[in-house]
């Protein structure tokens, strides 16, 4: 499929559903798990192929934590071997690596090799890849304010923009973009402050089975869309 058009600056992923793509095949939720690691890969090295300057895949939340202790473990072993495996294919198209999130929380293993990956890949150029791990919305917002409180700031001399560079997400563009899989139709807790203007793009289909050419109608239903910003329209195809 050729793709032609203006492309969002700014993705944002919820890549849900591997576990019901397992259940509905008779196998280990892990293996659901394996899969979208698999389908992330994909999505990533087409994101960079068009030019992406970010893509934000939300990964593990918060309220993952609440899972059993023996479906946690599995995707931890998951995201080390994922981390150590990826760094070659980041190093040669040029990404830059990022997590935000509530990242002490990860076991002091996984916070090595994200430091580690996040160091070797500080100098590339190319499009930002940012991993939502131990992430919520609602947690960024609120050690955001935390990290204001106990700043010189006074409460008159806060904006916007301040507020903003206290974010996980300080320095990064508002994603222009934000895709669900797996039908469901909430955001669930992702990137609360930064989508307050983002084209939402809601699908059926389950994570693992999220191809590269539905990537690309995706960004087409972006491309057709006339976005507003308060009350000003602009159109997403405007040049």
């Amino acid at each position: 499929m050729l793709l032609t058009g203006r492309i969002p600056g700014h993705v944002g992923i919820i890549m849900d559903g591997n576990g019901r793509w397992a259940a509905l095949r008779g196998l280990p939720r892990i293996e659901g798990h394996r899969r979208g690691v698999e389908r992330s890969r994909e999505v990533i090295e087409l994101s960079a192929e068009l030019g992406l300057k970010a893509l934000t895949l939300y990964a593990f939340s918060t309220e993952n934590w609440q899972r059993p202790s023996s479906e946690v473990a599995p995707l931890m072993k998951l995201l080390e071997l994922y981390l150590k495996k990826e760094l070659p294919g980041f190093m040669r198209n040029n990404i830059v690596f990022k997590t935000i999130g509530d990242v002490g929380r990860l076991p002091e293993y996984i916070q090595n090799i994200i430091r580690e990956t996040e160091e070797k890949t500080s100098s590339n150029k190319g499009m930002v890849l940012i991993t939502a791990l131990s992430y919520s919305g609602r947690n960024e917002i609120l050690r955001a304010v935390k990290k204001v409180l106990y700043s010189d700031v006074k409460p008159e001399e806060l904006t916007e923009e301040m507020f903003a560079s206290h974010l996980d997400t300080a320095g990064l563009p508002a994603p222009d973009m934000i895709i669900r899989t797996s039908g469901e139709m909430r955001i669930s807790n992702f990137l609360l402050w930064q989508s307050a203007y983002s084209e939402f793009y809601f699908t059926d289909t389950l994570w693992p089975d999220f191809s590269r050419d539905e990537f690309l109608l995706a960004i087409q239903d972006y491309q057709r869309r006339e976005r507003r910003f308060g009350s000003i329209p602009v159109r997403a195809d405007a040049s």
